[in-house]
Protein backbone atom coordinates (compact mmCIF):
# COMPACT_ATOMS: atom_id res chain seq x y z
CA UNK A 1 0.00 0.00 0.00
CA UNK A 2 1.17 3.31 -1.02
CA UNK A 3 2.03 5.78 2.06
CA UNK A 4 -0.84 8.19 2.70
CA UNK A 5 -0.40 11.59 1.28
CA UNK A 6 -1.50 14.53 3.23
CA UNK A 7 -3.10 16.86 0.99
CA UNK A 8 -2.66 20.28 1.28
CA UNK A 9 -3.35 22.80 4.00
CA UNK A 10 -5.03 19.72 6.04
CA UNK A 11 -3.92 20.06 9.19
CA UNK A 12 -4.18 23.97 9.28
CA UNK A 13 -7.75 23.37 8.27
CA UNK A 14 -8.61 20.71 11.08
CA UNK A 15 -6.88 22.95 13.34
CA UNK A 16 -8.79 25.83 12.31
CA UNK A 17 -12.24 23.71 12.99
CA UNK A 18 -11.91 23.17 16.46
CA UNK A 19 -12.77 26.44 17.47
CA UNK A 20 -15.55 26.62 15.14
CA UNK A 21 -16.99 22.98 16.43
CA UNK A 22 -16.62 24.10 20.03
CA UNK A 23 -18.78 27.58 18.85
CA UNK A 24 -21.17 25.80 16.80
CA UNK A 25 -22.04 23.42 20.11
CA UNK A 26 -23.64 26.11 21.80
CA UNK A 27 -25.24 27.31 18.31
CA UNK A 28 -29.29 27.54 17.73
CA UNK A 29 -31.36 25.47 15.81
CA UNK A 30 -31.93 28.65 13.81
CA UNK A 31 -28.19 29.05 13.11
CA UNK A 32 -28.03 25.23 12.08
CA UNK A 33 -31.24 25.60 10.20
CA UNK A 34 -29.95 28.89 7.84
CA UNK A 35 -26.53 26.57 7.08
CA UNK A 36 -28.59 23.62 6.19
CA UNK A 37 -30.42 26.38 3.77
CA UNK A 38 -27.59 27.83 2.49
CA UNK A 39 -26.09 23.97 1.31
CA UNK A 40 -29.72 23.39 -0.19
CA UNK A 41 -30.45 26.28 -2.12
CA UNK A 42 -26.37 26.13 -3.63
CA UNK A 43 -27.10 22.72 -4.50
CA UNK A 44 -29.87 23.82 -6.33
CA UNK A 45 -28.77 26.60 -8.47
CA UNK A 46 -26.49 24.87 -10.02
CA UNK A 47 -28.62 22.06 -11.28
CA UNK A 48 -27.49 22.05 -14.87
CA UNK A 49 -23.42 21.18 -13.56
CA UNK A 50 -24.80 18.49 -11.83
CA UNK A 51 -26.52 17.32 -14.63
CA UNK A 52 -23.66 18.07 -16.77
CA UNK A 53 -21.18 16.65 -14.51
CA UNK A 54 -22.79 13.50 -13.97
CA UNK A 55 -22.66 13.40 -17.81
CA UNK A 56 -19.01 13.87 -18.22
CA UNK A 57 -18.07 10.98 -15.08
CA UNK A 58 -21.08 7.94 -15.30
CA UNK A 59 -23.21 9.10 -18.45
CA UNK A 60 -25.80 9.48 -16.00
CA UNK A 61 -29.03 10.76 -17.09
CA UNK A 62 -30.70 14.31 -15.76
CA UNK A 63 -34.14 12.05 -14.53
CA UNK A 64 -31.31 9.98 -12.87
CA UNK A 65 -29.36 12.86 -11.29
CA UNK A 66 -33.02 14.14 -9.57
CA UNK A 67 -34.21 10.80 -8.30
CA UNK A 68 -30.92 9.53 -7.11
CA UNK A 69 -29.19 13.06 -5.90
CA UNK A 70 -31.22 15.61 -5.79
CA UNK A 71 -34.29 14.35 -4.51
CA UNK A 72 -32.78 12.27 -1.63
CA UNK A 73 -30.42 15.18 -0.37
CA UNK A 74 -33.29 17.72 -0.55
CA UNK A 75 -35.46 15.13 1.37
CA UNK A 76 -32.89 14.88 4.32
CA UNK A 77 -32.69 18.87 4.04
CA UNK A 78 -36.54 19.60 4.64
CA UNK A 79 -36.55 16.95 6.76
CA UNK A 80 -33.71 18.67 9.58
CA UNK A 81 -35.11 22.17 8.39
CA UNK A 82 -39.04 20.72 9.48
CA UNK A 83 -38.07 18.90 12.73
CA UNK A 84 -34.49 20.30 14.02
CA UNK A 85 -35.86 21.89 17.09
CA UNK A 86 -37.90 18.82 18.05
CA UNK A 87 -34.65 16.62 17.70
CA UNK A 88 -32.46 19.07 19.81
CA UNK A 89 -34.82 19.47 22.69
CA UNK A 90 -33.30 17.82 25.45
CA UNK A 91 -35.14 13.78 25.90
CA UNK A 92 -36.69 13.93 29.93
CA UNK A 93 -36.59 10.38 31.76
CA UNK A 94 -38.31 9.38 34.43
CA UNK A 95 -36.51 8.93 37.78
CA UNK A 96 -36.19 5.43 38.75
CA UNK A 97 -36.94 3.77 42.31
CA UNK A 98 -33.40 4.08 43.66
CA UNK A 99 -33.01 7.70 42.29
CA UNK A 100 -36.24 9.14 43.52
CA UNK A 101 -35.91 13.07 44.10
CA UNK A 102 -33.76 13.24 40.75
CA UNK A 103 -34.24 15.20 37.58
CA UNK A 104 -32.75 13.56 35.04
CA UNK A 105 -32.11 14.18 30.92
CA UNK A 106 -30.67 13.31 27.64
CA UNK A 107 -29.02 16.40 26.19
CA UNK A 108 -27.50 16.08 22.19
CA UNK A 109 -24.44 17.42 22.05
CA UNK A 110 -22.37 18.07 18.62
CA UNK A 111 -19.45 15.53 18.09
CA UNK A 112 -17.36 18.19 17.24
CA UNK A 113 -14.64 17.76 13.79
CA UNK A 114 -16.16 14.89 11.79
CA UNK A 115 -15.04 13.30 8.24
CA UNK A 116 -17.32 12.12 5.52
CA UNK A 117 -15.84 9.97 2.99
CA UNK A 118 -18.46 10.04 0.08
CA UNK A 119 -18.59 6.91 -2.85
CA UNK A 120 -18.87 7.25 -6.69
CA UNK A 121 -22.04 5.91 -7.32
CA UNK A 122 -24.09 8.64 -5.73
CA UNK A 123 -21.60 11.23 -5.12
CA UNK A 124 -24.06 14.33 -4.38
CA UNK A 125 -26.49 12.74 -2.17
CA UNK A 126 -24.28 10.21 -0.14
CA UNK A 127 -22.42 12.89 0.33
CA UNK A 128 -23.99 15.67 1.33
CA UNK A 129 -26.94 14.39 3.07
CA UNK A 130 -24.47 12.97 5.79
CA UNK A 131 -23.09 16.48 5.58
CA UNK A 132 -26.83 18.10 5.99
CA UNK A 133 -27.20 15.69 9.44
CA UNK A 134 -23.57 16.76 10.66
CA UNK A 135 -24.67 20.23 10.43
CA UNK A 136 -27.93 19.56 12.10
CA UNK A 137 -26.12 18.23 14.98
CA UNK A 138 -24.12 21.80 15.32
CA UNK A 139 -21.13 19.91 13.73
CA UNK A 140 -18.41 21.01 11.55
CA UNK A 141 -16.80 18.81 8.82
CA UNK A 142 -14.22 17.32 6.14
CA UNK A 143 -15.53 16.11 2.79
CA UNK A 144 -13.53 13.60 0.98
CA UNK A 145 -15.69 12.84 -1.85
CA UNK A 146 -14.74 10.39 -4.66
CA UNK A 147 -11.67 10.26 -6.70
CA UNK A 148 -13.31 8.20 -9.07
CA UNK A 149 -16.24 10.86 -10.26
CA UNK A 150 -13.77 14.36 -11.04
CA UNK A 151 -16.48 16.18 -12.01
CA UNK A 152 -19.13 15.88 -9.65
CA UNK A 153 -16.17 15.94 -7.11
CA UNK A 154 -14.97 19.03 -8.05
CA UNK A 155 -18.68 20.48 -8.40
CA UNK A 156 -18.98 19.26 -4.47
CA UNK A 157 -15.90 21.34 -4.02
CA UNK A 158 -17.30 24.86 -5.83
CA UNK A 159 -20.50 24.92 -3.95
CA UNK A 160 -19.29 24.30 -0.25
CA UNK A 161 -16.30 26.21 -0.80
CA UNK A 162 -19.40 28.80 -1.74
CA UNK A 163 -21.38 28.11 1.07
CA UNK A 164 -18.43 27.58 3.93
CA UNK A 165 -15.64 28.91 5.00
CA UNK A 166 -13.06 26.37 5.27
CA UNK A 167 -12.84 26.44 9.35
CA UNK A 168 -16.82 25.08 8.55
CA UNK A 169 -16.49 22.97 6.12
CA UNK A 170 -13.51 21.98 4.06
CA UNK A 171 -13.66 19.35 0.86
CA UNK A 172 -10.04 17.44 -0.15
CA UNK A 173 -10.35 16.04 -3.71
CA UNK A 174 -6.97 13.73 -4.40
CA UNK A 175 -6.86 9.66 -4.56
CA UNK A 176 -7.87 7.33 -1.97
CA UNK A 177 -4.24 7.86 -0.24
CA UNK A 178 -5.92 11.24 0.83
CA UNK A 179 -8.69 9.71 2.38
CA UNK A 180 -6.12 7.72 3.70
CA UNK A 181 -4.30 10.29 5.40
CA UNK A 182 -6.97 11.68 6.71
CA UNK A 183 -8.01 9.23 8.76
CA UNK A 184 -4.56 9.87 10.32
CA UNK A 185 -6.38 12.62 12.26
CA UNK A 186 -8.24 12.60 15.28
CA UNK A 187 -11.69 13.62 13.91
CA UNK A 188 -14.91 13.19 16.73
CA UNK A 189 -16.90 11.05 13.92
CA UNK A 190 -16.27 9.29 10.66
CA UNK A 191 -18.96 8.69 8.42
CA UNK A 192 -18.00 6.47 5.56
CA UNK A 193 -19.28 5.17 2.34
CA UNK A 194 -18.38 2.00 0.31
CA UNK A 195 -17.41 -1.54 0.38
CA UNK A 196 -17.35 -3.38 3.05
CA UNK A 197 -13.41 -4.09 2.65
CA UNK A 198 -12.62 -0.86 2.71
CA UNK A 199 -14.70 -0.24 5.35
CA UNK A 200 -13.02 -2.39 7.70
CA UNK A 201 -9.99 -0.45 7.29
CA UNK A 202 -11.66 2.95 7.80
CA UNK A 203 -13.13 0.90 11.25
CA UNK A 204 -9.56 0.13 12.26
CA UNK A 205 -8.10 3.90 11.41
CA UNK A 206 -10.90 5.15 13.38
CA UNK A 207 -10.69 2.60 16.76
CA UNK A 208 -6.93 4.27 16.84
CA UNK A 209 -8.51 8.09 17.44
CA UNK A 210 -11.69 5.78 19.50
CA UNK A 211 -13.53 7.85 17.11
CA UNK A 212 -17.33 7.08 16.64
CA UNK A 213 -18.34 5.61 13.08
CA UNK A 214 -20.68 5.00 10.67
CA UNK A 215 -20.46 2.93 8.08
CA UNK A 216 -22.62 2.38 5.09
CA UNK A 217 -21.32 -0.79 3.63
CA UNK A 218 -23.30 -2.96 1.12
CA UNK A 219 -23.62 -6.37 0.49
CA UNK A 220 -25.42 -9.40 -1.64
CA UNK A 221 -28.99 -7.76 -1.05
CA UNK A 222 -31.62 -10.71 -2.24
CA UNK A 223 -35.22 -10.59 -3.41
CA UNK A 224 -37.63 -13.05 -2.94
CA UNK A 225 -40.47 -14.01 -5.63
CA UNK A 226 -43.27 -16.54 -4.28
CA UNK A 227 -45.32 -17.99 -6.56
CA UNK A 228 -48.24 -15.83 -4.60
CA UNK A 229 -47.08 -12.80 -5.88
CA UNK A 230 -47.71 -9.94 -8.28
CA UNK A 231 -45.05 -10.82 -11.09
CA UNK A 232 -45.66 -8.06 -13.37
CA UNK A 233 -45.11 -5.50 -10.21
CA UNK A 234 -42.08 -7.28 -8.99
CA UNK A 235 -40.84 -7.81 -12.67
CA UNK A 236 -41.25 -3.56 -13.05
CA UNK A 237 -39.83 -3.10 -9.65
CA UNK A 238 -37.06 -4.86 -9.86
CA UNK A 239 -35.98 -4.41 -13.33
CA UNK A 240 -35.80 -0.32 -12.01
CA UNK A 241 -33.95 -1.34 -8.73
CA UNK A 242 -31.54 -2.86 -10.27
CA UNK A 243 -30.94 -1.02 -13.04
CA UNK A 244 -30.78 1.59 -11.98
CA UNK A 245 -27.66 3.43 -12.24
CA UNK A 246 -26.49 0.32 -13.74
CA UNK A 247 -26.64 -1.42 -10.29
CA UNK A 248 -23.95 0.17 -8.96
CA UNK A 249 -26.28 1.09 -6.39
CA UNK A 250 -25.54 -0.29 -2.59
CA UNK A 251 -29.44 -1.20 -1.80
CA UNK A 252 -29.90 -2.71 -5.62
CA UNK A 253 -31.21 -6.38 -6.03
CA UNK A 254 -28.21 -8.06 -6.10
CA UNK A 255 -29.67 -11.98 -7.07
CA UNK A 256 -33.31 -13.07 -7.37
CA UNK A 257 -34.86 -16.87 -5.69
CA UNK A 258 -38.24 -17.30 -7.60
CA UNK A 259 -40.42 -20.00 -7.27
CA UNK A 260 -40.12 -22.77 -9.67
CA UNK A 261 -43.91 -22.55 -11.19
CA UNK A 262 -43.78 -18.96 -11.97
CA UNK A 263 -39.91 -18.76 -12.83
CA UNK A 264 -39.73 -18.83 -16.61
CA UNK A 265 -42.95 -16.44 -16.71
CA UNK A 266 -41.41 -14.22 -14.32
CA UNK A 267 -37.72 -13.92 -16.47
CA UNK A 268 -40.58 -13.17 -19.65
CA UNK A 269 -42.48 -10.30 -17.91
CA UNK A 270 -38.56 -8.90 -16.72
CA UNK A 271 -37.57 -9.14 -20.65
CA UNK A 272 -40.48 -7.39 -21.86
CA UNK A 273 -39.97 -4.44 -18.94
CA UNK A 274 -36.14 -4.17 -19.99
CA UNK A 275 -37.04 -3.85 -23.59
CA UNK A 276 -39.67 -1.39 -23.21
CA UNK A 277 -37.51 0.77 -20.70
CA UNK A 278 -33.89 0.66 -22.37
CA UNK A 279 -34.02 -0.82 -25.67
CA UNK A 280 -33.87 -4.65 -27.15
CA UNK A 281 -29.95 -4.29 -28.62
CA UNK A 282 -26.66 -3.67 -27.10
CA UNK A 283 -26.62 -0.27 -29.74
CA UNK A 284 -30.05 0.85 -28.36
CA UNK A 285 -29.74 0.42 -25.02
CA UNK A 286 -25.87 2.12 -25.10
CA UNK A 287 -27.38 5.16 -26.94
CA UNK A 288 -30.56 5.36 -25.67
CA UNK A 289 -29.52 7.96 -23.02
CA UNK A 290 -31.42 6.06 -19.85
CA UNK A 291 -28.45 3.59 -18.80
CA UNK A 292 -26.10 4.81 -16.92
CA UNK A 293 -22.66 3.40 -17.73
CA UNK A 294 -20.02 1.45 -15.65
CA UNK A 295 -17.33 4.15 -13.44
CA UNK A 296 -14.42 3.12 -15.29
CA UNK A 297 -12.20 0.13 -16.80
CA UNK A 298 -11.00 -1.20 -14.01
CA UNK A 299 -15.10 -2.09 -12.70
CA UNK A 300 -15.61 -2.77 -16.30
CA UNK A 301 -12.97 -5.49 -16.26
CA UNK A 302 -14.54 -6.96 -12.67
CA UNK A 303 -17.72 -7.57 -14.41
CA UNK A 304 -17.02 -8.85 -17.15
CA UNK A 305 -14.83 -11.51 -15.12
CA UNK A 306 -17.67 -11.86 -13.04
CA UNK A 307 -20.02 -12.75 -15.92
CA UNK A 308 -17.46 -15.15 -17.92
CA UNK A 309 -16.85 -16.70 -15.12
CA UNK A 310 -20.42 -17.55 -14.37
CA UNK A 311 -20.53 -18.45 -17.62
CA UNK A 312 -17.79 -21.35 -17.35
CA UNK A 313 -19.54 -22.72 -14.44
CA UNK A 314 -22.66 -22.87 -16.30
CA UNK A 315 -25.13 -20.06 -15.87
CA UNK A 316 -27.15 -19.16 -18.72
CA UNK A 317 -27.89 -15.79 -20.07
CA UNK A 318 -31.28 -15.42 -20.40
CA UNK A 319 -31.47 -11.80 -22.25
CA UNK A 320 -28.46 -9.17 -22.39
CA UNK A 321 -24.81 -10.47 -21.73
CA UNK A 322 -23.18 -8.16 -24.20
CA UNK A 323 -20.29 -5.44 -23.21
CA UNK A 324 -18.91 -2.72 -24.79
CA UNK A 325 -15.86 -2.12 -23.56
CA UNK A 326 -14.82 1.24 -25.40
CA UNK A 327 -17.62 2.56 -23.62
CA UNK A 328 -17.66 0.93 -20.38
CA UNK A 329 -21.47 -0.31 -21.03
CA UNK A 330 -23.01 -3.51 -20.43
CA UNK A 331 -26.09 -4.60 -21.05
CA UNK A 332 -28.93 -5.38 -18.41
CA UNK A 333 -28.35 -8.97 -18.32
CA UNK A 334 -30.46 -11.68 -16.88
CA UNK A 335 -28.54 -14.91 -15.93
CA UNK A 336 -30.01 -17.96 -14.34
CA UNK A 337 -29.07 -21.14 -12.15
CA UNK A 338 -25.39 -19.63 -11.88
CA UNK A 339 -23.08 -22.07 -9.53
CA UNK A 340 -23.12 -21.73 -5.97
CA UNK A 341 -19.05 -21.22 -5.93
CA UNK A 342 -19.53 -18.70 -8.99
CA UNK A 343 -17.45 -15.49 -8.39
CA UNK A 344 -20.91 -13.41 -8.47
CA UNK A 345 -22.97 -15.70 -6.24
CA UNK A 346 -19.78 -14.93 -3.38
CA UNK A 347 -19.45 -10.87 -4.06
CA UNK A 348 -21.31 -7.93 -4.02
CA UNK A 349 -21.63 -7.57 -7.90
CA UNK A 350 -22.37 -3.36 -8.14
CA UNK A 351 -23.08 -3.79 -11.70
CA UNK A 352 -26.14 -4.64 -14.27
CA UNK A 353 -25.90 -8.59 -13.82
CA UNK A 354 -29.07 -10.17 -12.10
CA UNK A 355 -28.79 -14.04 -11.11
CA UNK A 356 -31.88 -15.61 -11.46
CA UNK A 357 -32.76 -18.72 -8.96
CA UNK A 358 -35.54 -20.81 -8.94
CA UNK A 359 -36.78 -22.48 -5.29
CA UNK A 360 -39.44 -24.83 -4.34
CA UNK A 361 -39.78 -24.41 -0.46
CA UNK A 362 -39.08 -20.70 0.92
CA UNK A 363 -37.45 -22.67 4.25
CA UNK A 364 -34.57 -23.52 1.28
CA UNK A 365 -34.52 -19.67 0.54
CA UNK A 366 -33.78 -18.88 4.13
CA UNK A 367 -31.00 -21.19 4.80
CA UNK A 368 -29.04 -19.95 1.48
CA UNK A 369 -29.82 -15.99 2.83
CA UNK A 370 -28.53 -17.40 6.37
CA UNK A 371 -25.28 -19.28 4.75
CA UNK A 372 -23.88 -15.50 3.82
CA UNK A 373 -22.73 -12.41 5.21
CA UNK A 374 -26.09 -10.15 6.57
CA UNK A 375 -27.07 -8.17 3.64
CA UNK A 376 -28.07 -4.13 3.25
CA UNK A 377 -31.81 -4.75 2.67
CA UNK A 378 -33.83 -7.70 1.93
CA UNK A 379 -36.61 -7.59 -0.73
CA UNK A 380 -39.92 -9.98 -0.47
CA UNK A 381 -42.72 -9.78 -3.07
CA UNK A 382 -45.78 -12.40 -2.29
CA UNK A 383 -49.38 -11.86 -1.22
CA UNK A 384 -48.98 -14.80 1.46
CA UNK A 385 -48.48 -13.76 4.97
CA UNK A 386 -46.98 -16.38 6.50
CA UNK A 387 -43.84 -16.56 3.77
CA UNK A 388 -43.88 -12.61 4.30
CA UNK A 389 -43.40 -13.01 8.06
CA UNK A 390 -41.48 -16.22 7.75
CA UNK A 391 -38.61 -14.61 5.87
CA UNK A 392 -38.56 -11.63 7.97
CA UNK A 393 -38.43 -13.68 11.05
CA UNK A 394 -35.84 -15.85 9.84
CA UNK A 395 -33.17 -13.60 8.19
CA UNK A 396 -31.45 -10.52 9.25
CA UNK A 397 -30.66 -7.48 7.34
CA UNK A 398 -30.15 -3.92 7.59
CA UNK A 399 -33.46 -3.28 6.10
CA UNK A 400 -36.76 -5.26 4.55
CA UNK A 401 -38.81 -3.89 1.88
CA UNK A 402 -42.60 -6.10 1.08
CA UNK A 403 -43.97 -5.73 -2.66
CA UNK A 404 -41.13 -3.19 -3.07
CA UNK A 405 -37.47 -2.15 -3.16
CA UNK A 406 -35.22 0.86 -2.70
CA UNK A 407 -37.79 3.03 -1.32
CA UNK A 408 -37.45 2.42 2.46
CA UNK A 409 -34.24 4.62 1.71
CA UNK A 410 -36.15 7.81 0.68
CA UNK A 411 -38.59 7.24 4.02
CA UNK A 412 -37.39 9.51 6.68
CA UNK A 413 -38.66 8.47 9.32
CA UNK A 414 -36.86 5.01 9.33
CA UNK A 415 -33.21 4.37 10.19
CA UNK A 416 -31.51 3.35 7.06
CA UNK A 417 -28.14 1.22 8.20
CA UNK A 418 -26.84 -1.93 7.82
CA UNK A 419 -25.53 -4.95 10.17
CA UNK A 420 -22.23 -6.67 10.35
CA UNK A 421 -20.64 -7.02 7.22
CA UNK A 422 -23.65 -4.59 5.49
CA UNK A 423 -22.74 -1.62 7.68
CA UNK A 424 -22.88 -0.15 11.70
CA UNK A 425 -24.23 2.49 12.62
CA UNK A 426 -27.83 4.33 11.25
CA UNK A 427 -28.37 7.69 8.87
CA UNK A 428 -30.93 9.49 7.59
CA UNK A 429 -33.86 11.73 9.81
CA UNK A 430 -33.18 11.63 13.39
CA UNK A 431 -30.75 9.04 13.02
CA UNK A 432 -28.74 10.51 11.21
CA UNK A 433 -28.70 13.81 13.47
CA UNK A 434 -28.34 11.15 16.40
CA UNK A 435 -25.46 9.07 14.49
CA UNK A 436 -23.52 12.76 14.61
CA UNK A 437 -24.48 13.42 18.52
CA UNK A 438 -23.25 12.46 21.75
CA UNK A 439 -26.02 11.66 23.82
CA UNK A 440 -25.26 12.76 26.98
CA UNK A 441 -26.69 11.98 30.23
CA UNK A 442 -27.40 14.75 32.51
CA UNK A 443 -29.05 14.10 36.27
CA UNK A 444 -29.82 16.78 39.27
CA UNK A 445 -30.92 16.17 42.51
CA UNK A 446 -33.89 17.60 43.79
CA UNK A 447 -33.82 16.39 47.67
CA UNK A 448 -31.79 16.70 49.91
CA UNK A 449 -32.15 13.96 51.67
CA UNK A 450 -30.89 11.70 49.03
CA UNK A 451 -27.59 14.04 48.69
CA UNK A 452 -27.37 14.03 52.44
CA UNK A 453 -27.41 10.26 52.82
CA UNK A 454 -24.58 9.51 50.70
CA UNK A 455 -21.09 9.94 52.59
CA UNK A 456 -17.88 9.22 52.44
CA UNK A 457 -17.30 5.84 53.92
CA UNK A 458 -21.01 5.43 55.49
CA UNK A 459 -24.08 4.12 54.32
CA UNK A 460 -26.89 4.83 56.77
CA UNK A 461 -28.99 2.16 58.42
CA UNK A 462 -32.14 2.94 56.55
CA UNK A 463 -30.17 3.05 53.03
CA UNK A 464 -28.82 -0.52 53.97
CA UNK A 465 -32.33 -1.44 54.44
CA UNK A 466 -33.64 -0.14 51.45
CA UNK A 467 -30.83 -1.67 49.19
CA UNK A 468 -31.26 -5.19 50.35
CA UNK A 469 -35.33 -4.86 50.18
CA UNK A 470 -35.09 -3.71 46.51
CA UNK A 471 -32.35 -6.57 45.17
CA UNK A 472 -34.97 -8.18 43.36
CA UNK A 473 -37.25 -5.37 42.84
CA UNK A 474 -35.58 -2.08 41.86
Amino acid sequence: MEEAVPPPGWLEIFEAQGPTALAWRASSARDRRQRIVRLREAVLDRREDWYRAAQQDLRKSAGEVDLGELLPFCLEANQALRHLDGWMRPRRVRATWMTLGTQAEIQFQSRGRCLIIGPFNYPLNLTLSPLVCALAAGNTAILKPSELTPAMSELLAQVIATVFAPDEVAVFQGSAEVAQALQELPFDHVHFTGSTAVGKRVMASAARHLASLTLELGGKTPAVVDASADLELAARNIVWAKFANAGQTCIAPDHVFVHQSVKDRWIDLCRREIEKAYGASLTEQERGGVLTHIVNQRHMGRLRGLLEDALERGARVMMGGRVSEQASFVQPTLLTEPAADAQLMREEIFGPLLPVMGFDQIRAVVDRINAGAKPLALYVYSRTPGHVRHLVAQTSSGGVCINHALIHYLHGRLPFGGVNDSGLGQSRGFYGFRAFSHERSVLQARWTWLVKSLRPGEVPALMRRLVRWGWRYW
